[in-house]
């Protein structure tokens, strides 16, 4: 039995495969590539010392996941397949829901034809919108969402609640990410963005390492305790651990089971600046420029309810964020 780990070359994919083995599950990753480098499955089979089964494909392509399902024994799926630039779904929000929602579409079809009813799925704290307090639990409100990449999820946990109330035998575990940063200890995988960076973390090191003149902080304005926005950043390596748990738990559950992944901890843009300033040594030189669109003040979790249902909780601080993401890019400048 394998699980299907789509968008499984990413940055958060790569570094669950490696946990996913350590716990003895076997598994064939899917991706289309399209914001991920093949270099990151080969870094990860030195690590773990074996070979990956990999299928190049759209999720969008029923016929290719079709095959994977026809080709392997497929027991579960975790499901990172989509575009997440909240920027760029702005600008493009045809884009965003073609990929994220019709992709999701027919995956789930697939899923039901080959009689796969286990799901682990990437959402994000975006579908909280601007909460009115925090930390943010599992039972505030969603759907208030500020940009289209947020929407996507948002509507994609809804279908699969709907799938859920059509067969109650279907297992479903939503994860609401928040800020994923850090990297393998070994620095040998790590974020590698395309292009301009999205998130923070990447901006940041790849200041620090020379291959950008000086980090842009959206915003100086904000209502915390230094103007600049507040999230909650969660190692790469605890946030693939909760699939991991989740995996584990899944033939348990009688319901769908909605999950924030997040340490409690809120940092600001400055507080992670003066950070990884300590864990590398290196000046980060910054200015405050406008606010991006859909961007919020403060968002960090309340991460007690994993704790309880799946027995996972972050247990790297941010100085071990950074540190790791250091080790990665001074390792990779240029990244794969």
């Amino acid at each position: 039995m394998k699980v299907l780990v789509t968008g499984g070359a990413g940055y958060i994919g790569s570094h669950t495969l490696i946990e996913l083995d350590k716990a003895g599950f076997d598994f064939v990753v899917f991706d289309n590539l399209c914001n991920s480098s093949k270099q990151s499955l080969k870094r990860v089979e030195k690590i773990m010392g074996k070979s990956i089964d990999f299928v190049e494909g759209d999720i969008r392509d029923a016929k290719v996941l079709s095959d994977v399902f026809e080709n392997y024994d497929i027991d579960s799926v975790i499901h990172f397949a989509g575009l997440k630039a909240v920027g760029e779904s702005v600008a493009k929000p045809h884009m965003y829901y073609d990929n994220n929602i019709n992709g999701t579409l027919v995956l789930c079809e697939v899923m039901k034809k080959y009689g796969c009813k286990k799901i682990v799925f990437s959402s994000s704290a975006t579908v909280y919108g601007d909460p009115h307090t925090t930390p943010i639990r599992e039972d505030f409100p969603v759907g208030a969402t500020t940009n289209p990449y947020g929407r996507t999820k948002y509507f994609i946990e809804e279908i699969l609640k709907d799938i859920y109330v059509s067969d109650n035998t279907n297992k479903i575990v939503i994860l609401r990410y928040f800020n994923p940063v850090g990297a393998h200890e070994s620095g040998t995988i790590g974020e590698d963005p395309n292009g301009i960076p999205n998130n923070l973390m990447p901006f940041i090191s790849q200041t620090a390492v020379g291959k950008r003149e000086c980090l842009s902080v959206f915003g100086g304005d904000y209502d915390t305790h230094d103007g600049t926005g507040v999230r909650d950043y969660i190692h790469v390596v605890d946030l693939a651990l909760g699939h991991v748990k989740a995996l584990q738990k899944i033939d348990s559950i009688d319901k769908v089971f909605t999950v924030n992944l997040g340490t409690g901890n809120g940092y600001s843009v400055i507080d992670m600046i003066k950070a990884f300033q300590k864990a590398s040594g290196k000046k980060v030189p910054y200015k405050i420029v406008d606010r991006r669109p859909g961007d919020i003040a403060k968002c960090f979790a309340d991460p007690s309810y994993a704790n309880e249902v799946l027995g996972w909780e972050a247990l790297r601080g941010i100085d071990q964020m950074c540190e790791d993401s250091w080790r990665w890019q001074s390792n990779n400048p240029d990244g794969f």
